[in-house]
């Protein structure tokens, strides 16, 4: 199994295979049709505590 990691801005192609969103805020501007993530894991990132 490989694991690519690619900005959630760049359009999806079909080689992706399942897209996951590893952030606890969505990508500004990102329409969430458009960028075709199969799952948000909110609860593997920092607190916004951490983060600031």
């Amino acid at each position: 199994m490989n694991i690519v990691i690619k900005r959630a801005y760049l359009a999806p192609n079909k080689s992706d295979g399942k897209r996951i969103l590893v952030d606890c805020l969505w990508p500004r501007g990102a329409k969430k049709q458009e960028a075709q993530i199969d799952f948000w894991a909110r609860e593997l990132t920092p607190s916004t505590e951490l983060r600031e």
